[in-house]
């Protein structure tokens, strides 16, 4: 579970340069590029209405780890989660662990 954590967060770096500086040591920043592109095709894939809002829904078909936490990252109970939201949310948890 740790290590599924792990790397899902090294898929949310929001910038190469944020991957570069977070990155533990001996990640390879090009790895940590190809996983945020993968987090994000994932979202997009997921997102089926193309409005860059995952709805509960969306997020239980395309991407259950949302689905898990979807209460936790929808901190303004809209009834949705964006990627920045997600990304934000694995940057916290990754910084309490």
């Amino acid at each position: 579970m740790k290590k599924l954590f792990a790397i899902v967060l090294l898929c949310c770096a929001s910038t190469v340069t944020f991957a570069q500086s977070a990155a533990p040591q001996g990640v390879n920043p090009q790895r940590m590029q190809r996983m945020e592109q993968q987090l994000q095709t994932r979202f997009a894939n997921a997102n089926t209405t193309h409005d860059g809002k995952l709805t509960r829904d969306q997020a239980a078909a395309g991407m259950p780890r949302v689905a898990q936490h979807f209460d936790e990252i929808d901190t303004q109970k809209a009834g949705y989660v964006t990627l920045p939201q997600i990304e934000a949310f694995m940057q916290q948890r990754a910084a309490a662990h």
